[in-house]
């Protein structure tokens, strides 16, 4: 599957974006056969696997000018790649406590030319600056992303200042528990932007 899945979603991209949304998978390619970022048998959907899921949070919450974003436990770039390139005009900060991960986000970053992405060998703890957004795939639990991130947000409370936006599957009613207390949240499922079945039981939640 190619990109054409991302024009018909996103059908107001410039040429720049579509030529860097292009490149991506022939780059990913490459370094995985250097360093290991996606399993081998993901990248024959790379594009929806990877870069459709990561713009699901683009349907669900528009990433204005001038907002900062932290894409915390990257991993090879995702969510923050795809979500850099649709919004270029945001900074993105990306982090990852595995070195070599960081090293392919950097080179696939400045083989498309992207000029608002960070991406540097770092744990949540040592970062002490502060986000409007950030975002996570899967990797922890909620209370586990929460306790994170929670003390890197700028703002607190306000649904459309920002908060956590991460991408996660299943059941997540013991999830939610755990957090209700300390934390809004929303969970708005990823069918209802894209419609191909991998979407199925796959969620946008937003912690705020």
């Amino acid at each position: 599957m190619d990109t054409s899945l991302i024009f018909d979603y996103f059908k107001t991209l410039s040429e720049t974006q579509k030529d860097q949304f292009n490149q991506l998978k022939s780059l990913y390619l490459e370094w995985n056969s250097k360093i290991n970022v996606i399993s081998r048998k993901d990248m024959d959907h790379f594009y929806e696997h990877h870069v459709l899921h990561s713009l699901a949070i683009a349907k669900y919450f528009e990433m204005l000018p001038g907002m900062k974003v932290m894409d915390l436990g990257t991993g090879g770039g995702f969510p923050g790649i795809p979500l850099a390139i649709l919004f270029p005009d945001t900074e993105f900060y990306l982090i990852d406590g595995t070195g070599k991960k960081i090293t392919v986000v950097n080179a696939v970053k400045d083989a498309i030319g992207l000029k608002n992405v960070v991406a540097e060998h770092k744990r949540a703890e040592e970062v002490k600056d502060k986000f409007d957004i950030v975002t996570g795939r899967a990797v922890m639990t909620l209370p586990e992303i929460a306790n994170l991130a929670g003390n890197k947000l700028r703002i607190r409370g306000d649904v459309e200042a920002g908060g956590i936006l991460y991408l996660k599957g299943g059941d997540l009613k013991e999830e939610f528990k755990a957090i209700a207390k300390y934390w809004h949240y929303l969970k708005t499922p990823v069918s209802k932007f894209f419609k191909e079945d991998y979407f199925e039981e796959k969620y946008v939640v937003h912690l705020y």
